[in-house]
């Protein structure tokens, strides 16, 4: 690499003096050409998600399309604040975002852009879109009860109520009440039982906490496996990972049972990774071929098969690991109706003491 470095730079040094290349350079030359012009449309992707296999997605997607994508990896606040800061310069084509909580927020913000496709309003369920095109579910999570089986029988946490119940006093452990996951769950559960219902169950699921909420899903289902608390509250995926990852991995899945909630209710609170073509996309059809390129099975695998979330399309690949959950009913809340809720979701988590 250094000597392909030093010798680039030679010959740049001979060309600025007015010196004839050294014989034999016309490859060289040629090469710098090659790697200094691209002249390929370039689609401009802002995500949330940090997967080695969206690099092969990205790829598959340049080589079909004869396209190059430039990619900004970000947690959601922090895109979102970008946004903001780069108003309409912004180079964002589309918006590959996890959960729809967090999509309602950018199209609030105003940085989404209505569009209409036969493909993606046949592939894709109507609750896990927008209405008005302004974003698609691509995949879906559930937010399940993870449980230690030795001191809990299902019957004890299978609905989201149990979790507020004085029998867990102790033995609840979660995330922080400022992560989009529960503030998405928070948010269905005002629009199902109300504002007071809800305050009251996250009042009682906060007094029955094990610890401080701390870390991610994955720590909460440690932490039931280790014993420090009997059930835990995460989304599906992380379990599955675990229970197909490395040996130590395993074996912490497996001191642990998923638990769907609320079988007998509304279902159990779903999720979505979505994308949306930007307000500030200088070619929309670009990027909505590359939304629609998600859609389909080939797509589906590449999205899903690391993150172990569920596909939507009909005819997708399942991912490895998702065989060993059962199945379940979701719940058919409407993901666009989600983010109505989130600031009086925050309010009541910050008043129960979820932070």
């Amino acid at each position: 690499m250094l000597r392909s470095f030093a010798a680039t730079g030679a010959l740049a040094l001979l060309v600025a003096c007015g010196q004839p290349a050294p014989q034999g350079s016309a490859p060289a030359q040629e090469a710098l050409s090659e790697s200094a012009i691209d002249d390929r449309p370039v689609l401009s992707i802002y995500s949330t998600r940090t997967y080695e296999s969206d690099t092969v997605l990205y790829a598959r997607f340049e080589e079909e399309n004869g396209v190059r994508i430039d990619v900004r990896e970000s947690g959601a606040p922090e895109l979102l604040d970008a946004l903001k800061a780069e108003g309409a310069d912004s180079p964002a084509d589309v918006l590959l975002i996890a959960d729809a909580g967090a999509l309602y927020q950018f199209q609030q913000a105003g940085f989404t852009q209505p569009v209409r496709s036969d493909a993606l309003e046949k592939a894709i369920p109507e609750p896990l879109r927008e209405p008005d095109g302004n974003w698609f579910g691509l995949a879906k999570r559930a937010r399940v009860v993870v449980y230690d089986p030795q001191l809990l029988p299902l019957e004890e946490v299978d609905t989201y109520a149990d979790l507020a119940d004085d029998r867990l006093k102790g033995e609840l452990c979660v995330r922080s009440g400022t992560h989009i996951y529960n503030l998405s769950l928070l948010s269905e559960l005002i629009s199902r039982i109300g504002s007071d219902a809800a305050e009251a169950w996250a009042s009682g699921a906060a007094s029955n906490f094990a610890r401080a909420p701390e870390g991610g899903d994955t720590a909460q289902i440690e932490a039931v496996a280790a014993g420090k608390c009997a059930v835990a509250l995460v989304n599906h995926y992380y379990w599955v990972r675990l229970a197909t990852g490395t040996t130590e991995e395993r074996l912490t899945a497996a001191k642990t049972l998923v638990s769907f909630p609320d079988q007998d209710g509304a279902g159990t609170h779903i999720n979505i990774t979505g994308a949306a073509v930007a307000s500030t996309a200088d070619a929309p059809d670009l990027a909505l071929r590359f939304i629609e390129f998600l859609a389909t099975p080939e797509g589906q695998g590449l999205l899903t098969s690391e993150t172990r979330e569920y596909p939507v399309v009909a005819g997708a690949p399942m991912p490895e690991g998702l065989e060993l959950l059962a199945d379940f009913k979701p719940s058919d809340f409407p993901l666009s109706d989600l983010g109505a809720n989130l600031a009086e979701a925050q309010a009541i988590y910050d008043r129960a003491g979820w932070n």
